[in-house]
């Protein structure tokens, strides 16, 4: 998956998707991964490449990136899980089940989707992802708590460390991607991962600049 710092995308122009949707994929790393000769893995991740790299040159993938540890990010141009699971399934790797696939539609709150031109400069961000924990117990405090937390996020953005943040739904969660040294405590105090209504998982995600629409 680290070979998605050799590229990230080909376009000549920046394309910028400010107020659309998008299908975001996870590629969660498999606790108990069937290990491989090395000749097969390699023309296992060969083909995956050389397919990001057509289905990016198609104008279907915007953006993508590999998490430190294995696994990895997609954003689709494209509101589908159909679509989309058909263009996931020319990947080879993924035929091959390297990863377990999780698919969302994704409405960016702050930034968006870019496509990124090249030259293109790799950087590392802290990537959070926000789980809903909705029960029985919590289903009628839900909206007042998703509140809570949209208006924590809008704070937090204040401070300039926010690079972009988007939700999957009010039942999926969502994503928060920061720049910096990231202090936990700042995600932690979100009143409605304290009330656990959400609960929050770090990473870092290498990726193209600009592919949040960030400068």
């Amino acid at each position: 998956m680290k070979k998605i710092l050799l590229f990230v995308l080909l376009f000549t122009t920046v394309i910028c998707s400010y107020g659309q949707s998008f299908v975001f994929v996870f590629l969660n790393k498999k606790a108990n991964s069937e290990g491989l000769p090395k000749d097969q893995l390699d023309k296992l991740m060969d083909g995956h490449m050389d397919n990001i790299k057509r289905l990016a040159s198609e104008n279907k993938l915007l953006a993508a990136g590999p998490f430190d540890g294995g696994g990895g990010i997609f954003i689709f141009n494209s509101t589908s899980k159909e679509q989309v699971k058909e263009w996931l399934e020319t990947d080879p790797a993924v035929q091959a089940k390297r990863w377990d696939v999780e698919m969302f539609g994704y409405k960016p709150v702050i930034g968006s989707v870019c496509a990124v031109p090249e030259p293109i400069t790799m950087t590392m961000y802290n990537f959070v992802r926000y789980e809903a924990n909705i029960t029985k117990y919590t289903i009628s405090k839900t909206a007042d708590g998703m509140k809570e937390h949209d208006d924590y996020i809008k704070k937090l953005a204040l401070q300039g460390d926010v690079v972009t943040q988007g939700t999957f739904g009010p039942d999926e969660g969502g994503i928060l991607v920061m720049k910096g040294e990231l202090k936990k405590e700042l995600v932690e105090d979100d009143p409605a991962v304290q009330k656990g209504f959400i609960s929050s998982a770090f990473k870092s995600l290498y990726i193209a600049k600009g592919a949040f629409c960030e400068k």
